[in-house]
């Protein structure tokens, strides 16, 4: 598929990813360590330095350009710790960026010391750990390339490959392979964290998954809380704890060999409300179906995107997107089937483009879309649907996405469930493992065009698709809440959650009071805090 044709079938919409990291600074010192060997400490860009600019864009929604009274770009653990003490001691509000991902300004908001990791990015097998070590400002990409060319392995994380690993982990982090391997933090075995105690003073700790770690809880809050609740985050480390032994190149699941790669369209000329609800339907049944572990649908992850009508001479369509183990008996056929079964009953006829045999890596690198494509002002809204979507839901969707607009707009289902829902939702901090869809809503917008209208767009798509739950998907009947990693504060504003539930209930479920108590044990003087983070419990 050429990239002309895939940027066309995807609506102009900017996909979820994000502005790339490492190699981005190139004229930073800190890269590395001097001809001499030593460390020269963490680089402290300030207002009049020309490299401010540069960082204040460094990230993927541009609606959002942190201006705190200077940046520390770090390289290891110590320079991390020295940078948050130096702050926290001069009474300096501190917040934290890997990849320059989040979807609200968690970053910039109120910030006067931003710690940049995006120079910590290696990948490497850590024998006395028995584990693979990520830094934090390592690219999924990075570390994908990294654990398949070196030992043959990989990790179950998101396929846009400029998302660092700092913020995606830590949230949970879900991608192509989870039907098949479940959440990338189902192989979490370490984290390493610099807190803030009750005195002031800042340190790195290691928790690690065993129950008998006395830092155990920091470990399970490292599983789905989000970023920006505890401390900084320098490193990860990942193996599957089901299995024996130290060989690296068992530690980790196996990427396919191969992945298959297909897309279905259908034009929105003469695309009826019934045929709409249909195609729908069809699509969430489907996945009520085919979503159980190792059901041979298990590696098969599609997304559709409902891209809303455009207003221009091609009034665009509906796509759905999907890859699959090639290596799957009948790979192809299963793949064609799935087409057929969405596209039963629905009209006009889908066209579907050739379906392409490559090598993993190769796939998965050629499906990630640039950061050119992808930077832009956008506002991003989260769901997880444990059934489909209710026919008076498909027909809201119809009506907010059939009136042509000149900017994009765009609902999406995309695959989830399978080995995701085998862990008991007390067992990490990700407490939703019921839900078998991940829905966004989500518009963009450039510079100089009517971002408040695009705003308000969003807001009233996502308000009426969970009308009779108080505008927000409250966990019960076929939703299961919101995703951290797409964080909306919406959720946390009555003008728009009416439903009396606590946007933290969507987001953590039963787990917040849990959480709660790591916030007061690790970061009780509330040092790591933004609009939606851990609240520390009342006294």
């Amino acid at each position: 598929m050429s990239d002309v044709t895939r940027r066309r079938l995807l609506g102009g919409t900017t996909v979820l990813g994000g502005a790339a990291t490492a190699g981005l600074l190139p004229a930073l010192p800190a890269a590395a360590t001097t001809a001499t060997g030593k460390d020269p400490g963490p680089v402290r860009v300030g207002k009049p330095d020309p490299r401010y600019a540069d960082l204040v864009v460094r990230g993927m929604n541009q609606r959002f350009r942190p201006q705190p009274e200077y940046f520390h770009v770090v390289t290891s653990t110590e320079q991390v710790v020295k940078a948050v003490g130096d702050a926290v001691r001069a009474g300096k509000r501190v917040t934290v960026r890997s990849g320059g991902h989040c979807y609200e300004n968690f970053v910039g908001d109120g910030a006067q010391v931003v710690i940049d990791m995006c120079e910590m990015n290696k990948v490497y097998f850590d024998e006395r750990r028995g584990a693979f070590a990520v830094e934090p400002g390592a690219t999924l990409m990075d570390a994908y390339r990294t654990l398949h060319l070196g030992w043959g392995v990989t990790l179950p994380g998101g396929q846009c490959g400029t998302v660092a690993a700092g913020g995606h982990i830590v949230g949970g982090g879900y991608g192509a392979l989870s039907r098949k391997y479940g959440l990338t933090v189902d192989y979490l075995h370490a984290v390493e964290v610099v807190v803030v105690d009750r005195s002031g003073r800042a340190r790195a700790v290691v928790a690690t998954r065993d129950p008998r770690d006395p830092h155990h809880d920091l470990w399970w809050a490292h599983t789905g809380a989000g970023g920006g609740n505890f401390g900084i985050v320098t490193r990860y480390w990942l193996r599957d704890p089901k299995v024996k032994g130290n060989d690296p190149a068992t530690l980790l699941p196996k990427p396919p060999a191969a992945l298959l790669t297909g897309v279905a369209y259908w034009p929105w000329k003469g695309m009826t409300k019934e045929s709409f609800r249909r195609l729908v339907r069809n699509h969430g049944e489907w996945h009520e179906r085919n979503s159980d572990p190792g059901f041979p649908y298990a590696s098969l992850f599609g997304v559709l995107m409902l891209n809303g009508k455009s207003d221009a001479a091609d009034p665009g369509g509906i796509t759905l997107a999907c890859q699959m183990d090639a290596t799957v008996p009948d790979a192809e056929k299963k793949m064609r089937a799935f087409f057929a079964a969405v596209a039963e009953g629905v009209k006009p006829d889908m066209t579907v483009l050739p379906i392409e045999r490559q090598p993993w890596y190769h796939a998965v690198r050629s499906f990630a879309l640039s950061e050119a494509e992808q930077s832009s002002h956008f506002k991003v809204k989260s769901s997880y649907l444990r059934k489909r979507f209710t026919d008076r839901q498909i027909d809201v969707a119809y009506d907010h996405l059939s009136r042509p607009a000149s900017m994009p707009r765009t609902l999406w289902a995309i695959s989830y469930g399978g080995q995701v829902n085998t862990v008991p939702s007390a067992a990490t901090a990700t407490a939703e493992r019921d839900s078998i869809l991940k829905v966004i809503c989500l518009s963009s917008w450039q510079d100089g065009q009517d971002g408040a209208a695009q705003l308000q767009w969003v807001r009233e798509l996502h308000r009426d698709l969970y009308a009779t739950t108080g505008g927000v998907p409250v966990p019960g009947g076929n939703c299961g809440g919101a995703y951290i990693n797409y964080p909306d504060i919406d959720h946390a504003d009555p003008k728009w959650n009416t439903s009396g539930v606590p946007w933290t209930t969507l987001y953590y479920g039963g787990n917040y009071a849990r959480l709660q108590r790591v916030k007061a044990r690790w970061d009780p003087r509330d040092v790591f805090r933004h609009a939606m983070s851990i609240r520390l419990p009342k006294p």
